[in-house]
């Protein structure tokens, strides 16, 4: 299972049902992109908590003016198909939107990567 994917196209789904949260088991990896998107603005709060010997990730979506701040989300990098940017070569997101990239320093926007002079794989880009 992918579970970078499957978090963010069950997020993606719970923001277009317009639910208020989103629970999911909880892994570095998507504690980091939730606190990237807890602080680019697109969900209001991340937060972890153990519940019957499970840790769960807790998300608060955000809404603005009853349309999901979540448009869309775009994955690049899949089990099957790796999409991996040098530090000289970083991609260009869409306008609106914000590029995840996993790299040796840890899962960043491709903005900060670009600032830190580092390159990895691109995640996604989130509208």
């Amino acid at each position: 299972m992918y579970t970078i994917g499957d978090f963010l196209i069950k997020l993606k789904n719970a923001s277009r049902a317009y639910k208020k949260t989103v629970e999911y088991p909880y892994s570095n990896a998507v504690f980091s992109i939730a606190k990237i998107l807890e602080k680019e603005g697109f969900v209001n709060k991340v937060s972890a908590k153990d519940e019957d010997s499970r840790r769960l990730l807790k998300i608060d979506l955000k809404y603005k003016k009853n349309v999901p701040a979540i448009s869309e989300i775009k994955l690049i990098s899949k089990p099957s198909v790796h999409h991996y940017v040098g530090k000289n070569k970083m991609a260009r997101v869409e306008r609106n939107a914000v590029g995840i990239v996993t790299t040796n320093k840890g899962v960043m926007t491709i903005r900060d990567a670009q600032k830190q002079g580092v390159g990895g794989e691109l995640i996604c880009q989130i509208f």
